[in-house]
């Protein structure tokens, strides 16, 4: 028992959006590693997963990621550069608030 109540106690760290990056949730694959994300800051942008990430990072519809805007077009498109493994980490950004807006559209 005193295993079980250790493992929920145990401490995650969880990446938080910095600088321009944003908050998303993915809604639709387009191919081509391009896909539709739904932004925090109420934007729809067309997002690719950058060639250093392409083999490491597989997204799906409806994960959590951080998208970082293009300074050339950056209402429409931008690049995904970290996705959220796991519930616990989906749980934490909710607990503290930063999906609220999300999760009103979605």
């Amino acid at each position: 028992m005193a295993k079980q109540e250790s493992e929920e106690q145990e401490l995650i760290r969880v990446r938080i959006p910095r600088g321009t990056e944003v908050l998303g949730i993915v809604k639709q694959r387009l191919g081509g590693s391009r896909m539709r994300v739904l932004c925090l800051d109420g934007k729809e942008r067309i997002c690719r997963i950058p060639g250093r990430l392409r083999r490491a990072l597989w997204v799906r519809e409806g994960d959590v990621v951080i998208i970082e805007p293009w300074e050339l077009g950056g209402n429409e498109k931008g690049d995904i550069v970290h996705k959220y493994r796991g519930k616990a980490e989906v749980e934490f950004l909710r607990k503290k608030g930063y999906l609220k807006n999300i999760e009103e559209e979605f």
